[in-house]
């Protein structure tokens, strides 16, 4: 095993032990690393949507456990090198992807750890549907490691997993949400660009972080002129507006749903090209199948929860519309990827967009104070609350 000249013996972390229960702040020794592991000291964490649902108790998971999987950190230690042809050993596969790691690497991780070997990985090219799937942030204390999340000093990165040196140039407030919020933003806009048709206009259904980083995606990586961003909340519409998106207040009333598909239909007298759903409600749909032009792409990606019926849209609809939709969920490692390389193109070019990235993480809280960076969290102020051990 490699270490560092200063390696830490402990960690610390903050111990889920359920809804209504108060988080347990615990050292925990750290242990030997298996082959291809690597040790990660957290340099800053940040609160996702989902884990505020497992601590609200909409969201079930193991527990005990340590919440968080947004996140970058330092490379501290390696353990024993692994065969890659070895198939006995998870992820030996993959492993190749730390050759160009080490000591002191500033990295970030894919929140799924695949096998690399099922059918799901090889022959339907998504890992993150993997048959023996690891998510970190959702596994229990009594697997494997146990540091598995990232409210934590440290985080254990098992043999394998996707993990990507951060470039120099993408600050760590940037690159902290990337590897969940951005990433997945990339998965769900991969297919937006329709074969036929201008693909100019869109409309983004939600504006907290998922719904910002597809207004810029659109914009900036796709190429669309005109992104429409729909959100209740007027803070959420002024960071829009800064993404360069067209910022509209969304009232959600049948009144207020036919007003924004006039609005959109004022212009764009055919429709829109894409409709992306972030807005976590199903009452959305309906009006996005309504904005969409002939041919149009709907991504639907905020609904990732049991009341999330569509009763509102008929089959005949989307026949006649020749309407593309698709569901996505989480993403692979190469979106990951795409999502870093986004982020350092933007920096480079950060004194002529003047995108205002920094506005969308908080000032870190510490570790020790993760219960407050909850509360920090559910009052919605910021996209993203940040935590720094």
């Amino acid at each position: 095993m490699v270490l560092s000249p200063e390696q830490d013996t402990q960690a610390f972390a903050q111990i889920f032990h359920g809804t209504g229960q108060p988080f347990q702040a615990l050292n925990l020794p750290l242990p030997e690393l298996k082959p291809g592991e690597l040790l990660v000291k957290m340099s800053l964490a940040t609160i996702c949507g989902s884990d505020m649902h497992t601590i609200k108790g909409t969201r079930k998971e193991p527990t005990p456990l340590v919440l968080g999987h947004e996140g970058i950190g330092v490379i501290t230690a390696m353990g024993p090198s692994v065969n890659p042809l070895d198939k006995s050993q998870r992820g030996a596969a993959n492993v190749a992807t730390y050759s160009g790691l080490k000591l002191g690497d500033r990295i970030s991780w894919s929140i799924a750890d695949a096998c690399g070997a099922c059918h799901v990985c090889t022959d339907y090219h998504m890992p993150q549907k993997c048959d023996t799937l690891f998510k970190y942030g959702h596994a229990a204390t009594r697997d494997g490691s146990g540091l598995n999340g990232t409210y934590a000093s440290h985080v254990i990165i098992r043999a394998g997993t996707h993990v990507v040196k951060l470039p120099s140039n993408v600050p760590d407030d940037w690159a902290a949400p990337a590897n969940c919020a951005l990433a997945t933003v990339a998965n769900v806009l991969e297919k937006a660009v329709m074969p036929a048709g201008p693909n100019d206009k869109a409309v983004v259904q939600g504006g907290g972080l998922l719904g910002l980083y597809s207004a810029i995606w659109l914009r900036e990586e796709l190429g669309f002129k005109d992104v429409y961003l729909f959100d209740p909340h007027e803070s959420r519409l002024e960071l829009a507006r800064q993404f360069g998106a067209h910022p509209f207040k969304a009232d959600y009333s049948p009144e207020g749903a036919q007003a924004r598909v006039q609005f959109i239909k004022s212009v764009a007298p055919r429709g829109v090209d894409v409709v992306v759903e972030m807005a976590g409600s199903a009452s959305a749909v309906p009006e996005g199948v309504q904005m969409l032009r002939f041919g149009g792409h709907y991504a639907i990606a905020g609904m990732v929860h049991p009341d999330s019926k569509l009763d509102q849209v008929t089959g005949e609809q989307l026949i006649r519309k020749c309407v593309t939709m698709r569901g996505s969920h989480n993403y692979a490692p190469i979106h990951l990827d795409q999502s870093i390389a986004f982020l350092s193109r933007m920096a480079a070019n950060h004194a002529k967009t003047k995108y205002p990235f920094d506005k969308l993480v908080s000032p870190p809280y510490k570790l020790k104070e993760l219960p407050t960076a909850v509360e920090a969290a559910e009052s919605q102020r910021w996209p993203r609350v940040s935590v720094q051990p």
